[in-house]
């Protein structure tokens, strides 16, 4: 009677520690606990307007997020997403004049063709993804001022701003850009979780070796990773003219990085085959709330970054700990 009478709490325990568990969890709690942290330090902190700048302000990194998820899930990383993305917006701005459509399908191309590229690199040459990108990152940067004549372009193209025009859902103002990053997410969960790419993303990931003797085709799997996060890059182009109507070849110095940033601190493993791009909306809307509740509270910019860094290292040193623990 005493076994039976403790099975269901052991039962109970059991399923609270796997919930725990799930690499979503963590960042879902510290995403609660800042928003209940600046609301009671700031005064506008839940405003409509403030939440939906928020949204706002997490669109291009969002979204170049989502293709660093895919790299980091098969254990590379992606440190070209941010140049790719710039190098987008004045081809977009560039070719604007021999219309939009065009100019869009061309830069989409394009983008998909240096995530290729990466690729290639990756599984033909079996160089390390990290010094690849660092590379790509280097080129284009270049590649990108040479192209622009280090000048800015302005963009007047309704379709090429689009992302910025505002849509009112239920008393809520947002715009074409947040809703295009959310359908970019939704499509990478399903694509992740409902397919056999994903499953397929998730073992090379786990163990690439593993993937290879199950009949898995690594390569194949990890340029078409690539292809897509170019894909991403070209997208999030696109959502960056929506958010600031001007070419810059200048912008999103930091973009790499903070892609980067929003996946480690989802959940998302460096050390690939745990994660997924819901933690790293996650990830991608705690730094957006770090960042803005403390400007609200009057915090310099500086002690923004050395709280982001924190996070960072504290979502590694957590990761590891549970990778540990399940060993």
């Amino acid at each position: 009677m005493a076994s039976a009478a403790t099975a269901p709490r052991t039962d109970r325990a059991g399923t609270m520690d796997t919930i725990i568990r799930r690499p979503i969890v963590g960042p879902l709690a510290a995403l609660l606990i800042a928003c209940a942290v600046f609301t009671l330090i700031t005064d506008n902190f839940l405003a409509i307007g403030n939440l939906s700048l928020i949204l706002q302000q997490c669109i291009v990194v969002g979204m170049l997020a989502v293709g660093q998820t895919l790299v980091v899930l098969t254990a590379g990383i992606d440190l070209s997403v941010g140049a790719i993305a710039v190098l987008g917006t004045i081809v977009l701005a560039k070719l604007a004049g021999h219309g939009a459509p065009l100019a869009l399908l061309l830069t989409l191309v394009l983008c998909a063709a240096l995530g290729g590229l990466n690729g290639t690199l990756v599984t033909v040459l079996r160089l390390p993804p990290f010094i690849v990108t660092l590379g790509s990152f280097t080129v284009l940067a270049a590649v990108t001022q040479l192209y622009a004549g280090s000048s800015t372009y302005p963009v007047q193209s309704q379709l090429l701003t689009a992302t910025g025009t505002s849509v009112h859902l239920g008393g809520v103002s947002l715009t074409y850009g947040v809703l295009l990053m959310l359908a970019l997410y939704a499509t990478a969960w399903y694509a992740l979780t409902q397919t056999a790419w994903g499953k397929h993303v998730y073992a090379v990931g786990d163990n690439v070796e593993a993937a290879r003797l199950t009949g898995i085709k690594v390569s194949r799997n990890l340029l078409s990773v690539y292809i897509a996060t170019g894909i991403v890059c070209g997208l999030a182009a696109w959502a960056a003219l929506g958010r600031i109507p001007n070419a810059d070849p200048n912008a999103y110095q930091n973009a790499n990085l903070e892609s980067i940033t929003a996946v480690v601190i989802g959940g998302t493993s460096l050390f690939g085959g745990r994660g997924g791009v819901g933690g790293t909306l996650l990830g991608t809307l705690i730094v957006g709330v770090l960042r803005n509740g403390l400007t609200l509270a009057g915090i310099d910019n500086l002690y923004q970054n050395v709280a982001t860094g924190i996070l960072v290292i504290l979502a590694v040193a957590v990761d590891q700990f549970a990778r540990r623990r399940n060993k």
